[in-house]
């Protein structure tokens, strides 16, 4: 079977067309239904990711319907039980979405229930030898998430990016390991950068019991949206006294600034946010090393918390908060885009006038 997808090359974008390889047992064929154009593909396309390396097939925000099986499968699903994962046998014709980190399941990490930290982690999109951004592709069955029939195909584009702001929100808790509800009840909290997945880590954030949350961009219309979403202030971030605003806008220093932007000037004022005693949360993917005020963080008690991607019990979650109406595609899907204008979709991505923009394979 042939099938056509993109190839991100040094030289740009591609479509290419060839021959799907056959599913081995344990893995399935998928057709792609939607596609999100991710931060971290922008990166990647531009040569600016620093562990995803050109050439490679992107694609890992994967709305799909399954056609072909090889051998005994199983998949996750996202409805869960009682928010959990459950395991569920995949059929041809089920409509999925893919979980894109691919995880060994054997080492300490994945044993204590940290899939994300897979000591010999593979990553479907980004570097592997598949990527869901073209009509077909192969992909391991338990890396899909069977749909549950209230949740339609634009619905289901957001599980995988709301999956990586519930996973920051749950270890912005303590929650090293992904267990228990992302909570923050009660705490006041900034999200620097109001891009998708800033406004995405709004929605979290909100669902999450947060008391007060302030959001702050450069751009007026991105600060506009934040508003109509859920933020309680927005600030405009290139304002020299922006920490000062914030702190008067929260009425105190915040709990929790979660840092989607994550360049040395956000880091620095996202230090001087959570004064005394805060967590800032660092979610944006740095394109080079950013230094930090060490003695401050020391003193002052200040924790720095990495955070990549997410577990399964994480989709489970941001399946709910999608079904109750927390992240709504109305809001957030600004454009879709068939294949053949995969140049004009990114371009209009990188332009910051766009929330998600999706591919429809």
């Amino acid at each position: 079977m042939t099938a056509t997808w993109v190839h991100a090359r040094p030289e740009g974008l591609v479509l290419e067309t060839g021959e799907v390889p056959e599913p081995k047992p344990g893995e399935a064929l998928i057709r792609s239904v939607y596609v999100g154009i991710c931060g971290s593909d922008m990166h990647a396309v531009a040569g600016h990711h620093p562990f995803v390396p050109l050439p490679y097939r992107p694609g890992h925000e994967v709305v799909a319907v399954v056609e072909a099986l090889g051998g005994d499968a199983t998949a996750a699903t996202a409805a869960g039980a009682a928010g959990g994962i459950g395991p569920a046998t995949v059929s041809v014709g089920d409509r999925v979405v893919v979980e894109p980190p691919l995880v060994c399941g054997e080492c300490k990490h994945c044993e204590a229930g940290r899939t994300n930290l897979c000591e010999r982690l593979d990553f479907f999109g980004c570097g592997n030898s598949q990527g869901g951004m073209g009509e077909r592709s192969v992909v391991r069955a338990d890396r899909l998430h069977v749909l549950p029939d209230e949740l339609t195909d634009l619905q289901a584009s957001l599980i995988e990016p709301l999956a990586t702001p519930v996973h920051a929100i749950r270890l912005a808790g303590g929650h090293a390991a992904g267990e228990g509800e992302p909570d923050l009840s009660g705490r006041s909290v900034v999200i620097i950068g109001a891009g998708t997945i800033g406004l995405l880590v709004l929605a979290a954030a909100r669902w999450s019991g947060a008391e007060r949350i302030v959001v702050t961009d450069v751009l007026p219309a991105k600060r506009e949206r934040a508003l109509q979403l859920g933020a309680d202030a927005v600030v405009d971030a290139a304002a020299p006294d922006v920490v000062e605003q914030v702190r008067a806008a929260l009425g105190e220093s915040a709990d929790v600034v979660f840092d989607c932007v994550s360049v040395q000037g956000t880091v620095d004022q996202a230090v001087r946010m959570v004064l005394k005693g805060g967590t800032v949360v660092i979610v944006g993917v740095p394109v080079g090393p950013v230094t930090v005020d060490l003695p401050t963080i020391q003193d002052l008690q200040v924790r720095i918390q990495g955070t990549i991607t997410y577990v399964s019990r994480d989709y489970a979650t941001a399946a709910r908060i999608i079904a109750e109406g927390g992240a709504r595609p109305e809001d957030l899907v600004t454009l879709v885009a068939p294949l053949d204008e995969v140049e004009q979709a990114f371009a209009a991505a990188r332009s910051g006038e766009h929330v998600k923009v999706l591919l429809a394979p």
